[in-house]
């Protein structure tokens, strides 16, 4: 059996301020920051040990990934990075209040910007400085590459090559993988796994730094998968990303 553990970074400072941040690099909150020593803390009780690890470009990602790391006293290990584990892109909603857009333009369209398969954000124009072609980090990436806004579909489209090519055989030959990376990245994983239908995938919740383990043959079939931690703190923060997208009263 191989176990393959999946984490959201901690925390971001705009996921304390409900915000979108999608490839905007943010670093952890100071709570984004203990919910990765939480997790190593959680990976280290139930005796977790990796010889690889895979994260996004973005510093919130990578930031986790060195916590865990090195509350696991892991820092020696492979440590691969890559921008197709990077969050889906929200395009020109990067940086608005999830509340104040439901209050502008209704719950069901924040849904739908937020949760949807194959719906995009409002895009960015490639003379904003916001997009990702203006960013020193995707220098080495081919600019037919770098989006002005995705739809999960889109995400699950940069995900998966990647997955296959490199995290893929890595499985089959026994390593102890763990991918530190984003909710939608995440989500694009667990869809190929479970061979979620687009539908079920918007349902599809996944807290911040939070261990999800999954269990699989050697052909990478799922046998189950569960998150690590007490079950209320998990219900508590599942219940927290859905309201995320809801008016405030």
């Amino acid at each position: 059996m191989i176990k393959l553990v999946l984490l959201r970074h901690g925390e971001s400072i705009w996921n304390r301020t409900n915000k979108f941040t999608g490839w905007t690099d943010v670093d952890l909150s100071d709570r984004g920051i203990i919910e990765a020593e939480n997790a190593a803390k959680t990976l280290i009780s139930k005796n977790y040990i990796f010889n690889k690890v895979y994260t996004s470009v973005l510093r919130r990602s990578i930031r986790t990934t060195w916590i865990v790391l090195d509350k696991m006293n892991l820092m020696y290990i492979p440590v691969c990075i890559s921008w197709r584990l990077n969050e889906r892109m929200y395009g020109a909603l990067q940086g608005l209040n999830k509340s104040d857009m439901a209050k502008k333009y209704g719950e069901e369209q924040v849904f739908t910007w937020r949760r949807s398969y194959d719906v995009r954000p409002p895009l960015l124009k490639t003379t904003d400085p916001r997009h990702p072609i203006h960013d020193q980090k995707y220098s080495n990436v081919k600019v037919e590459y770098l989006p002005s806004g995705e739809s999960l579909r889109d995400t699950y489209e940069r995900v998966m090559p990647y997955w296959q090519e490199s995290v893929v055989p890595e499985l089959k030959d026994n390593n102890q993988i763990l991918i530190s990376a984003h909710g939608n990245s995440i989500r694009a994983i667990v869809k190929k796994l479970d061979n979620i239908s687009d539908l079920e995938i918007t349902k599809t919740n996944i807290p911040t730094g939070i261990p999800l383990v999954y269990e699989l043959t050697h052909d990478l079939l799922p046998i189950r998968h569960y998150f690590l931690g007490d079950p209320k703190d998990i219900q508590k923060a599942l219940l927290k990303i859905e309201n995320q997208g809801r008016i405030k009263t």
